[in-house]
């Protein structure tokens, strides 16, 4: 698994945003050395050290090529290092929260009391990211600091108006107040991605524990779609919910038409879906008719529809080509029976967390 947090020491009090310069080339970014950026200056086996007018730091445990052009919040405290963005990855997702207000039966990422506002440093990171990124805005739940939020985009959106975003919210926090804030942002360069979980109110609300959930984002959708935002329905197929996908299928088609996207995701074992795992997963690899009717009727429709984070051994050979390598190279492994697969290339693999009895009775057949 790719580390995100380095352990580093540094000279420096305060935590700060620096970009890596190890001058090993970077695609498309100049070799010039400003003021965020500190410069590789030696490197050994245990580590390598960088200087710029942040100060001197000490990475260990890595090497001075694989975070060339990397963007780091360094935490002096802590002698760790997070890194926010790096250089030659398409999956860089900012963490806004910890806090939410849903307590959603597979949540990957349990919610925390505690809150930093790391707005300042998200967008120092942003002004030193590489062209043309897409980066994720993630939590928690982004929009229980909207209004942060909003000025956030306002002020990265302006500065650097290559960059998108694709930003996971549970969309309970929409109001029509938003809308002319909305509006004044560009919505072509953001992805919102919302999750329903079914037709019916009471499994999506059951499955998200919050009553009126499903209410409040059916809402939220229809104020976003005339706002004319971009967005991608998320639903994660679980037991609770596998038997009404083809009924959410029908729902998605005719009352949210205006989507852009429809993702089906196979379940995350980490958090509260590990310790919930023999009543959520699915195995789609016997049960995938389920699957397999609603993404054809969601098709049908014109809903563009896939599917994320199934092994594609899981998936028919007729629907492979809807089953794209989702899942971010930082935790993507493959099990011991993948090293021979001929799809390895296209596929997704498994989270590093899955267990190793995988769940899917027919894996590895065509």
């Amino acid at each position: 698994m790719i580390p995100l947090r380095l352990k580093i020491e540094t000279d420096a009090i305060e935590p700060y945003v620096v970009r890596l310069r190890s001058f090993e080339g970077i695609s498309g970014e100049s070799h010039h050395t400003g003021a965020l950026d500190a410069a590789l200056e030696s490197a050994s086996a245990e580590t390598a050290e960088f200087s710029g007018a942040t100060g001197n730091l000490r990475l260990f445990g890595v090497d001075p090529s694989e975070v060339n052009g990397d963007v780091l919040f360094v935490v002096p405290s802590r002698g760790t290092a997070h890194r926010l963005i790096r250089a030659n990855s398409r999956h860089n997702t900012l963490l806004v929260t910890e806090r939410c207000d849903q307590l959603c039966l597979m949540c990957s990422q349990p919610p925390k009391k505690q809150h930093i506002d790391m707005f300042p440093f998200f967008e120092t990171a942003l002004l030193l990211s590489q062209k043309n990124s897409i980066i994720g805005i993630s939590g928690g739940e982004p929009t229980l600091f909207k209004s942060e939020l909003f000025d956030f985009f306002n002020r990265a959106m302006s500065r650097r108006l290559d960059i998108d975003f694709h930003v996971l919210t549970n969309a309970q926090h929409f109001d029509r107040a938003d809308l002319a804030i909305l509006r004044r942002l560009d919505l072509t360069r953001i992805l919102w991605g919302i999750p329903v979980y079914s037709s019916d109110r009471d499994i999506h609300d059951s499955i998200v524990a919050k009553p009126g959930a499903y209410d409040q984002v059916r809402k939220s959708l229809s104020l976003l779609c005339e706002a004319g935002a971009k967005i991608e329905l998320r639903t994660v197929l679980m037991k609770p919910n596998a038997p009404g996908l083809l009924d959410l299928a029908k729902f998605v088609t005719t009352a949210l038409p205006f989507v852009d996207s429809w993702a089906i995701m196979q379940l995350e074992n980490i958090g509260y879906a590990r310790q919930n795992w023999d009543t959520l997963f699915f195995d789609s690899s016997t049960g995938f008719d389920i699957v397999g009717k609603a993404l054809d009727f969601a098709i049908s429709r014109g809903i563009n529809t896939t599917l994320y984070n199934f092994p594609l051994c899981t998936v028919p050979t007729d629907y492979r080509a809807f089953a794209p390598s989702t899942i971010s190279d930082w935790k993507r492994a493959y099990v011991a029976d993948c090293a021979d697969c001929s799809l390895r290339n296209e596929c997704g693999g498994f989270f590093e967390w899955h267990p190793k009895v995988h769940g899917y009775e027919r894996f590895g057949v065509a």
